[in-house]
């Protein structure tokens, strides 16, 4: 292993709840900081598995699981949380807990549950606030927080407990649009700024491919797939994730689309239009046979050729409506 060791670092590692019958094998990958890795898989493939494993909550069944450099068969369960910061998915309880008081739980691995707080703890409190955008909110009860304020203050928690590893499961499962991709730069940002290994638990694949410097896929196959975004779409790699060929990842728009025959066209144009007229066709799967398309902007245009006429149209509403009439 390299001087700067990983905040996770593990070689052929099995996890599962009984001795003789593992639920995954073979896991070789590690989790460094500075960097987002996400991790990905269908649903009971062992994700949750891995996570108590590295918590310390499971042990492993064979294999080696090192944090920070060291074999978790030698860190106690309270030295773990004082490493290790989790931020689950379920919701909680909101009531009248300030946020401040929320965030102070965080350094109950450093207190104890009865400690009081001393300068350095309130510090760590603060700085967490000031780092998730809400110290302004800090007095505010976390009943007068929306889903993606309250997601900042439970991270601000985990950021108190001041370990190298955040870890959080599902982080964007109950937020909108515009949060979800707020709270995915915001951990992008602590890991690079804060020097935190940040490990995500995650099914939403386009924040993934937007926010991760890795992936880590786990398949129903018991293989486990590891690399960067753009590798894992560029050898294929991203297609793990739908083992019965149903659906693939269609690197030219970046989306996951149904497999159905669609032969495609030429289409001329601006690339970033042609894009979209690609997708479409192939949402309503219409053969555009005889006519060529060629579309333009400023204004934008689509023109349908063929032998006997021109069409111009003005929306692709209009051109799909044609295309099936035809």
């Amino acid at each position: 292993m390299n001087a700067i060791q990983p905040a996770i670092w593990c070689k052929e590692l099995e996890i599962g709840y009984q001795q003789g019958h593992p639920l995954f094998r073979n896991l070789n990958f590690s989790v460094v900081k500075g960097q987002v890795t996400c991790l990905m898989g269908p649903n009971g493939v062992g994700k949750s598995t891995l996570i108590k494993t590295v918590l310390g909550i499971l042990a492993p069944i064979s294999g080696q699981l090192y944090l920070s450099g060291r074999p978790i068969s030698e860190i106690g369960k309270e030295e773990i949380a004082r490493m290790v910061s989790v931020v689950y998915t379920d919701r909680i309880v909101r009531g009248n807990i300030r946020v401040q008081e929320m965030v102070a739980l965080g350094r109950i691995p450093h207190t104890g549950w009865l400690g009081s707080l001393s300068k350095n703890d309130l510090l760590s409190i603060h700085t967490a606030l000031e780092d998730v955008n809400i110290a302004e909110s800090s007095n505010a009860p976390l009943a007068e927080l929306s889903d993606g304020q309250l997601q900042k203050a439970l991270i601000a928690r985990a950021l108190a407990q001041d370990g190298d590893l955040l870890i959080l499961d599902e982080p964007t499962a109950h937020l909108d649009l515009v949060n979800r991709f707020e709270i995915m730069y915001l951990l992008r940002e602590l890991a690079i700024k804060k020097d935190k290994a940040v490990f995500v638990v995650t099914h939403d694949l386009d924040i993934a491919l937007e926010t991760a410097d890795r992936l880590l896929l786990m398949t129903d196959k018991g293989t486990l797939h590891a690399g960067t975004p753009e590798d894992l779409v560029i050898n294929g790699g991203i297609n793990q994730l739908f083992p019965d060929g149903r659906y693939f990842f269609d690197p030219k728009t970046s989306k996951v689309v149904k497999t159905q025959d669609y032969e495609p066209i030429t289409i001329s144009g601006p690339e970033v239009l042609t894009v979209w007229i690609h997708k479409i066709l192939r949402k309503y799967g219409v053969n555009a046979t005889p006519y060529s398309i060629e579309v333009s902007d400023n204004p934008f245009q689509i023109s349908l050729r063929s032998e006997k006429q021109t069409l111009q149209l003005e929306t692709l509403e209009q051109m799909i409506d044609h295309l099936l009439r035809k």
